[in-house]
């Protein structure tokens, strides 16, 4: 903090009497000099009681600024897939059990070990075969692939989509025995195994997922999202008519490429809810 200098008092004297230096200062300060600042005493500060105020400045909302909550009909709503169905149930695991159950009942009644033992012949007896059904259907099961079914999708299946995609869609969520994978026979008239102008039977695209959404313009869509390292996206684009013609009629389809090796079938159903109930 810089000390203020003031100049010296001038003396109240007549203008006569004054000499040179004087009329200097005079002539420097025509008026009395300005008084030096009162020192600041913080005692002072701290005994004087405080009166605070608060103010608000209120401002209006600017419209030009993007709103940071997101809207609840933004975002899109899926549908759990609970629905219980005997088609979701494997088989093999049933008979499995079912079997091994009796075959060990069956072993320890007839070794006296557990009570019943005028019933372990029977028990052996449709035991070992159920044992062995379920062995071999649970080597043949192919699992059902996931399905995500949005709110908007659910409710448009029932009045736009065709029969053929509703077909597909109950195939591949179910337990099937005996095939190589979901969709075999279409996906083996499409890109035409070990065929002039096909790919091997071991680039085969294999089905990972599905998805029911609605497209811009409101119509039923089935997505197939296949995996296949061995492909392009050119493979795929070079078949969406046979996608569409296999799959139709009424329907039309498109190609994408995902991640991680993944493509997109996309199946979009061309009928509406009048044509479809009429």
């Amino acid at each position: 903090m810089k000390a203020v200098l003031s100049p010296p008092p001038v003396p109240s004297r007549p203008a006569i009497f004054r000499s040179h230096h004087e009329r200097f200062f005079l002539s420097v300060y025509p008026t009395s000099p300005p008084q030096q600042p009162a020192r600041f005493d913080a005692r002072l500060v701290a005994n004087r009681p405080q009166n605070l105020k608060v103010v608000f400045v209120t401002r209006a909302a600017d419209s030009t600024q993007p709103s940071t909550a997101a809207s609840p009909s933004s975002a899109k709503t899926t549908v759990p897939d609970d629905e219980f169905s005997l088609a979701k149930v494997s088989f093999g695991v049933i008979g499995l059990g079912f079997g091994i159950s009796l075959l060990s009942y069956g072993f320890g009644a007839y070794f006296n070990i557990l009570p019943g033992s005028e019933w372990s012949a029977l028990m052996l007896t449709y035991g070992f075969p159920l044992a062995i059904i379920g062995m071999a259907l649970k080597y043949a099961e192919l699992k059902p692939v996931p399905c995500l079914t949005y709110s908007d999708a659910q409710m448009l299946r029932e009045t736009s989509a065709t029969p053929i995609l509703k077909q597909v869609r109950s195939d591949v969520t179910r337990y099937r025995y005996g095939d190589e994978q979901h969709l075999d026979e279409a996906l083996k008239r499409i890109f035409q195994y070990g065929q002039g102008g096909g790919i091997p039977r071991r680039s085969a695209p294999i089905l990972q997922m599905i998805r029911e959404e609605v497209t811009e313009d409101g119509k039923y869509c089935l997505v197939l999202v296949f995996e296949a390292k061995a492909l392009q996206l050119s493979d795929f684009e070079k078949r969406q008519a046979k996608f569409a013609s296999f799959f139709g009629p009424g329907v039309t389809a498109e190609v994408g490429k995902g991640e991680n090796n993944l493509y997109e079938v996309r199946l979009i159903s061309n009928l509406t809810g009048s044509s479809t109930s009429s």
